[in-house]
C-alpha cells in the first residue's frame, strides 16, 4: 500500500513540478559533462556489470541454502515487472500520457523515441525484494552501490531523468512485496522441540510441552510441565508476530490522546523489556501476577517467556457471578497496585483470576504503565469498573468501588466512562449492553452530588471532527469558485447602505431572539445579558464546528454554569432545538403554499436538491428496514424524546415561558428572512418576502444537514440557486447571499470571540 501510494505520489510530482525536475535534470546533465570523463568511464560500466552479476550470485547462493523456491518465485517476479513495466511504457506513449512521458524521459535532438521506465532495474528490485537481503548487510551494500553508481552514470549522460529511475525501483519493490505477500514466507518459527531446548538452557528442565489458545495474547502460548512436575506457561513471541495489531494500535495513538493509548512496540527487544519490566514492577508491589521464571531467545526470530502456572478460575469462567468479598479483593489488588504508580490497562474478566486460595492474581500485566500519571491511574479505575458491571450489573459494581475507592474519587471516573477509553474486548460487549455506562456514570454522580465534574476529552481527532474538515475543504472550493465570480469588496462599495444597515440591525436581532427562545425553555431564571453573549459566542463557536453542534453544545455547558445539572441542560437545549425545527417546517410549508398560491415565480430548484433528497430518502427508508438501523434510530432518538418531552409538558405549564420560548423561535426564523430580504434590496434585487421566505427556509436546512463549519458553502450554494430560480440575476443573487452571509456568520465572529473569552473569564462557561 505505501509503494502504491509512493508512486501516486511520484507521479503527480512528475505532473505537477515538471519544470523544477526538467532544470534539475539538465543541472546534472551540465555537470556531468563538467567532470571529467575518467571519473564515470570506469565506474559506470563496472557497475553496470556489477548489475549483471550480483542476480547470478544471489541466485547461486539461493541454490546453495536449498532455498529453490524463493529463487524460482524472484525469477517468476522479475518476469512479472517487465511484462508491466513494458505496458507501463506503452500506455505513457499515448496521447492522454504526454505530460507524464515528457516527464521521465529527456528529449535529444534527432531522438524521437525513448522509453520512460528502466524494465531492467525495476526488475532487478522485485528479484531482490523477493529473494529477501534482510540480515545480509554486505549484499545490501553492495547492491546499492552499483545501483547508485550506475544511476548516477546515466544521469550524468543525460539518458534518463531522476523521477524515472525513481518510479522504476519504486515500481519494481512494489511488486516484489505484493509477491512475497501474496506467495508467503518459509516458517522461521521454532518448534516445541527447540523452545524446550532454550528453556532447558537457563536451568528450567523441560519434559513436555502442549500448545494451548490463549485468547488474550497474539503470541503462542504452550503449558509445560517440568521434570519435577511444576507446570509453566510459556509465551513465545516470533518475529512475524512482532507487529501483530501494529496497525491498531497506531490509528489509537493517532486519534487518543498520549496518555490513554498504548505505543506501537515494532521490536522484539522493546515488547520483551516491557513485558518484564511491568512483571518485576506488579510483583515488587505486592500484587500477585505469575512469577517470571526467564526470558531466553529461541533462535535469532525468536523469545521465550516462561511464567509460573497459577491454577484457579478467571471471573470469565467463574460459574455465576462473582461474591462481594471477591470484588473487594479485586479493588484491593488494582488500588495496590495504583500506590506504586503502576497501571494493568487490561483489567478484562479473563485476566482476573481467583486462585485456589481466594487469592486474586492479576494476569499479563504488559498492557500496564510504571510512573503512571493521574489519567492513566483513573483510566484503570474506569476500565476495571466497566468489566466489573458487565459481569455484576451497574449497581453492585458501583457499590463495590464506592466501598473500597471512595466517592470522592470515583466521582473523577465518571468522565472516562467513554467506549473510546476502554479495553477493545469491553467495548466489544458494552455495544451489545448500551445502558450500562449510562447507569454508571448516574450512579457516580448521584453518590457525590455536590461535586463539579468537567468533561475530559480523550480523543485528538474525532471521525466526525474528520468528516467535518473534508466537508469544509470540499464546501471553501466551492466557495472559492463563487467568489472568482464575484468581487466582494465591489459588493460591499456598490450596496445601498439604508439596506445594508437595516440587514445589519436585523441581523443583531437574531441574537437576542435567540436568547429569548433559550431563557424560554429554561424554568429556571437566566441574566438575559449574558444569554446574549452567550448566543453571540456560539457564532464564534460555528465557526470551528458544525452548524447544528458547536452552538447547542455551548449552550448546555453554559446552562450547566448556571446551576443546571447536565440532564436538565441538555433537555432544554434539546426542547428548544425540537421546537424550531418545527416552526422551521411549519413556516417552510406555509410561505410556500403562499408562494404558490400568488403564482409570483416558480421557485423550482436545482437537480442536485432532488438527488440529494432522494439519496436521504434512500438511507432513511435503508435504516427502517434492516435491524441494525431500526436500532441506531432508536438509541438516537428515544433518549432524547425521554429528556425533551418532560422538558416540554414543564415549560407548557408556564404560559410565560411557553410564549417566551415559541415568540423567540419564531422571530429568530423572520429576523433572518428579513435580512436576506434586506440583502437583496440592498444590491438592488426586489422579490416578495415570501419567496424569499422559502429560499432562505429551503437553504438554511440544506446548510443545518451539513457537516461543514457553519454550514459554509452548502448554504451559499442553495440559497444562490433559489435566488435565481425565484427570478433574480444571477450575479445578483450571488452578491445577496455574500452580503447576507457576511453580516450573519463572518461579521459576528470576531464579537463571537470577545463574547466567549468574558464568558470564559466570568466563569459562565
Amino acid at each position: 500500500m505505501i509503494g502504491c501510494a509512493g508512486l501516486g505520489l511520484l507521479a503527480v510530482a512528475a505532473l505537477v513540478a515538471h519544470g523544477t525536475a526538467t532544470g534539475a535534470e539538465k543541472d546534472i546533465a551540465a555537470a556531468g559533462r563538467r567532470l571529467p570523463g575518467a571519473l564515470f568511464g570506469l565506474p559506470g560500466p563496472a557497475a553496470g556489470l556489477a548489475l549483471l552479476i550480483l542476480p547470478v550470485a544471489l541466485a547461486l547462493r539461493q541454490l546453495f541454502r536449498n532455498q529453490p523456491r524463493r529463487l524460482a518465485e524472484a525469477l517468476a517476479t522479475s518476469a512479472v515487472t517487465v511484462a508491466v513495466v513494458v505496458a507501463a511504457n506503452a500506455l505513457l506513449r499515448l496521447p492522454a500520457a504526454a505530460h507524464l512521458y515528457a516527464a521521465l524521459t529527456v528529449s535529444h535532438p534527432g531522438l524521437t523515441d525513448t522509453t520512460p521506465l528502466d524494465a531492467y532495474l525495476a526488475a532487478l528490485a522485485a528479484y531482490v525484494t523477493v529473494i529477501d537481503l534482510s540480515g545480509r548487510p554486505r549484499w545490501r551494500v553492495a547492491l546499492w552501490l552499483a545501483v547508485g553508481v550506475y544511476s548516477a552514470a546515466i544521469l550524468a549522460a543525460g539518458h534518463t531523468t531522476v523521477l524515472s529511475l525513481a518510479i522504476a525501483l519504486l515500481l519494481g519493490r512494489t511488486v516484489g512485496i505484493g509477491v512475497r505477500y501474496a506467495a508467503g514466507l518459509p516458517s522461521q518459527r521454532p518448534l516445541a522441540a527447540q523452545i524446550a531446548e532454550a528453556l532447558n538452557s537457563v536451568g528450567l528442565r523441560v519434559t513436555t510441552m502442549r500448545r494451548i489458545h490463549d485468547t488474550r495474547v497474539m503470541s503462542r502460548a504452550y503449558a509445560a510441565t517440568m521434570c519435577d512436575g511444576h507446570r509453566l506457561d510459556v509465551t513465545v513471541i516470533d518475529r512475524d508476530q512482532d507487529a501483530a495489531g501494529a496497525l491498531y494500535r497506531f490509528y489509537r495513538v493517532v486519534r487518543l490522546q498520549r496518555h490513554v493509548s498504548r505505543g506501537v512496540p515494532l521490536s522484539l527487544e522493546h515488547t520483551l523489556e516491557r513485558r518484564a519490566l511491568l512483571s518485576y514492577a506488579t510483583a515488587e508491589a505486592a500484587v500477585r501476577t505469575p512469577r517470571l521464571r526467564a526470558v531466553v531467545r529461541a533462535g535469532p526470530d525468536a523469545a521465550v517467556l516462561a511464567y509460573d502456572h497459577d491454577g484457579g478460575t478467571t471471573l470469565a469462567e467463574h460459574a455465576g457471578q462473582p461474591s462481594d468479598g471477591q470484588l473487594r479483593q479485586v479493588w484491593g489488588a488494582v488500588l495496590r497496585l495504583h500506590a506504586h504508580g503502576i497501571t494493568h490497562r487490561a483489567l478484562t474478566a479473563d485476566r482476573i483470576l481467583i486462585a485456589r486460595d481466594g487469592d486474586v492474581v492479576l494476569l499479563d500485566p504488559s498492557n500496564g504503565d510504571v510512573a503512571a500519571s493521574e489519567l492513566q491511574l483513573r483510566l484503570d479505575l474506569a476500565q476495571l469498573l466497566a468489566e466489573l458491571a458487565l459481569l455484576v450489573g451497574p449497581d453492585r459494581a458501583t457499590d463495590a468501588a464506592l466501598a473500597e475507592v471512595g466517592a470522592a474519587r470515583l466521582v473523577a471516573v465518571a468522565p472516562l466512562l467513554q467506549p473510546v477509553a476502554l479495553y477493545r474486548s469491553t467495548r466489544a460487549a458494552l455495544r451489545r449492553h448500551r445502558d450500562i455506562l449510562p447507569a454508571l456514570r448516574a450512579r457516580l454522580l448521584a453518590a457525590a452530588p455536590d461535586s463539579s465534574v468537567a468533561p475530559v476529552r480523550l480523543e485528538r481527532v474525532r471521525p466526525r471532527t474528520l468528516v467535518s474538515l473534508v466537508a469544509g475543504i470540499a464546501a471553501a472550493y466551492v466557495l472559492a469558485g463563487q467568489l472568482a465570480r464575484v468581487n466582494l469588496a465591489s459588493v460591499i462599495r456598490h450596496a445601498d447602505w439604508r439596506w445594508t444597515a437595516a440587514a445589519l440591525a436585523v441581523s443583531a436581532l437574531t441574537y437576542a431572539a435567540a436568547a429569548t427562545s433559550l431563557s424560554g425553555f429554561v424554568l429556571e431564571r437566566l441574566r438575559f445579558t449574558r444569554t446574549f453573549l452567550a448566543q453571540l459566542a456560539a457564532s464564534f463557536v460555528t465557526l470551528v464546528t458544525p452548524a447544528a453542534v458547536g452552538g447547542a453544545a455551548l449552550n448546555i455547558r453554559y446552562l450547566q454554569r448556571n446551576g443546571l445539572s447536565p440532564a436538565r441542560a441538555t433537555a432544554s437545549v434539546g426542547a428548544a432545538q425540537v421546537i424550531a425545527f418545527v416552526l422551521h417546517m411549519v413556516l417552510l410549508v406555509i410561505f410556500a403554499a403562499i408562494t404558490g398560491a400568488g403564482q409570483i415565480h416558480s421557485l423550482r430548484p436545482p437537480t442536485w436538491v432532488y438527488f440529494v433528497l432522494a439519496g436521504l430518502v434512500v438511507l432513511l427508508l435503508a435504516a427502517i428496514a434492516l435491524r441494525p438501523g431500526r436500532r441506531l434510530l432508536r438509541a438516537r432518538l428515544v433518549p432524547t424524546l425521554e429528556q425533551v418531552l418532560p422538558r416540554l409538558l414543564d415549560v407548557a405549564q408556564n404560559p410565560r415561558k411557553l410564549a417566551a420560548g415559541l415568540g423567540g423561535a419564531l422571530a429568530l426564523t423572520l429576523a433572518y428572512v428579513l435580512c436576506l430580504a434586506a440583502s437583496v434590496r440592498a444590491l438592488g434585487g426586489s422579490l416578495p418576502i415570501t419567496s424569499v421566505a422559502v429560499v432562505y427556509l429551503t437553504g438554511s436546512a440544506l446548510g443545518s444537514a451539513a457537516p461543514t463549519p457553519g454550514g459554509l458553502g452548502a448554504v451559499e450554494v442553495a440559497l444562490s440557486a433559489g435566488l435565481t430560480a425565484a427570478g433574480l440575476h444571477n450575479a445578483t443573487a450571488l452578491s445577496s447571499v455574500l452580503l447576507f452571509r457576511l453580516l450573519t456568520f463572518w461579521l459576528p465572529v470576531p464579537f463571537g470571540w470577545v463574547a466567549f473569552n468574558y464568558l470564559q473569564r466570568r466563569q459562565a462557561l
